[in-house]
């Protein structure tokens, strides 16, 4: 089977726990403003295609530097539940620990999803906003389908942990992050929250795609403000981190 990814990094740090093999997948439905990886948001086009054979010789001649295992992110890699299902799978024959990274935007849980949520160790869910209506305003899409999966990882008691980016003007009033504490706080099978401050790292892909960066003076938020949104979480019992 072909996927179509975007690159890969064999000593990725920020993308679950320990060291890890990084699959970036090629294709994103979301437009998100900070966004940084910009050049993977083309659909079947862009990127590379490969076989999970070819992904697995990658991985295994690097697995004695993996304390941690590997992350599927993106892009989107729901777009290709079957492809990645497959390297999973592939992954697990070799005890080496599976991790997705993803925006949630699933529409409905089809069998191909279904398999894939089975294959995967730990779920790196990433939601953006809980109110709709800003959700839309940051990524252009609405957060409907992104809560919808968030609930069935909670229903098949799958380990996640919940990205939650703090970017001002979008993410950083306390009344957003106590939406998300609220909504987590049921979900048994979060293991924490990750609390991601806004940066601009990602700014010069925008420049290579000839597209406009519309948050270069938006500043990181602030210690105190990262401090204020943690103990939201922490006051309902959520284990947060940032």
């Amino acid at each position: 089977m072909l996927g179509r990814i975007h690159s890969t990094d064999s000593f990725g740090t920020v993308d679950g726990p320990g060291i890890r093999f990084v699959v970036f997948m090629q294709g994103c439905v979301m437009r998100c403003r900070y966004c940084h990886n910009r050049d993977t948001w083309a659909l079947n086009e862009g990127g590379q295609m490969v076989t999970v054979d070819e992904l697995m010789k990658k991985i295994l001649s690097v697995r004695h530097f993996l304390t941690g295992g590997i992350t599927v992110s993106g892009g989107q890699p729901s777009l290709q539940p079957e492809f990645v299902t497959e390297l999973f799978r592939a992954c697990r024959k070799e005890g080496i620990h599976t991790c997705l990274d993803t925006n949630g935007y699933v529409k409905g849980i089809s069998p191909a999803m279904a398999d894939l949520v089975d294959a995967t160790d730990l779920h790196l869910l990433d939601i953006k906003h809980m109110d709709n209506d800003m959700h839309q305003k940051l990524t252009f899409v609405k957060n409907d389908r992104v809560l919808s999966f968030a609930r069935y990882l909670q229903e098949q008691n799958k380990p996640t942990w919940v990205r939650y980016v703090v970017v001002e003007g979008y993410t950083t009033k306390e009344e957003y992050a106590e939406q998300l504490a609220d909504f987590v706080a049921p979900m048994k099978n979060v293991e924490k929250v990750e609390l991601l401050p806004y940066h601009s790292l990602g700014k010069h892909k925008w420049d290579i795609m000839k597209d406009e960066y519309e948050l270069t003076d938006v500043k990181p938020p602030s210690e105190e403000l990262m401090k204020r949104l943690q103990n939201i979480f922490l006051e309902r019992g959520i284990n947060a981190i940032y």
